[in-house]
């Protein structure tokens, strides 16, 4: 029983692996590319819309509905972004019902780097909308003594989200692992079909945690307005 798919290894030359994890992570991008780009083919700007067409448009309404909740001011903006997220974690536990298919999610650098790019895109979102000088002072608020904390912080979430992700998708793949040995028919089965439950909560979770990292880091703060004295 494996614990990651960095352990399957498909081709090696020296210290050059080519392992379950790269593999997969590409394949799944692939097919969300390819995929994407057969769904948004032929869409329509007028009255008469497909049904695919109309069901695809409640889903992207919900989707800007929900980041709208959580407190971003122009959910659209963030949909490529965050929509990408939700979809590569949704699918990457999705695909298990695949035999030999191996979450990539199940390894830590996979989730390391979904992490990262959250770290990467709170930054970049909070430089967009506040400006370079109004969000560096987020990090000395409410005094410049809070600066060394704010910067642990925004390592410590980093960390958090990545090892969160990697420890719910690989110990759900462990207990199927398990099963298989104990019961190979029954268990497993039922243990599949709440991997894939599980995954779409995870999936969301993560992605309602970046858009609130996000949030809070592109709110713009309203100045006060001021009372005329009598």
């Amino acid at each position: 029983m494996r614990l990651s798919p960095d352990e399957l290894v498909f081709w090696q030359y020296g210290f050059v692996k080519l392992n379950a994890t790269i593999v997969f992570t590409w394949a799944l991008m692939l097919i969300l590319a390819v995929g994407s780009k057969i769904v948004t083919r032929k869409l329509s700007v007028t009255q008469e819309r497909s049904r695919a067409q109309n069901f695809l448009e409640i889903v992207v309404i919900g989707i800007v509905m929900q980041i709208e909740e959580v407190g971003l001011t122009h959910p659209r903006q963030y949909i490529p972004f965050l929509g990408t997220l939700f979809l590569f974690v949704a699918s990457a536990s999705l695909f298990t019902i695949i035999p030999g298919y191996e979450p990539p999610t199940g390894s830590l650098s996979t989730t390391t780097a979904l992490a990262l790019g959250v770290f990467i895109a709170v930054p970049y979102f909070g430089i967009t909308e506040q400006g370079l000088g109004n969000y560096l002072k987020i990090y000395v608020k409410p005094t410049v003594i809070m600066l060394p904390f704010n910067i642990i912080s925004e390592l410590s979430r980093t960390l958090a989200l990545a090892v969160r992700l990697f420890g719910n998708m690989m110990s759900g793949a462990i207990i199927i692992g398990i099963l298989l040995i104990i019961s190979p028919l029954f268990f497993p089965i039922i243990m599949t079909l709440l991997g894939l439950l599980t995954g779409m909560v995870q999936a969301y979770i993560f992605t309602i945690l970046a858009a609130v990292y996000i949030a809070a880091a592109t709110r713009v703060r309203k100045p006060k307005p001021v009372v005329a004295k009598k």
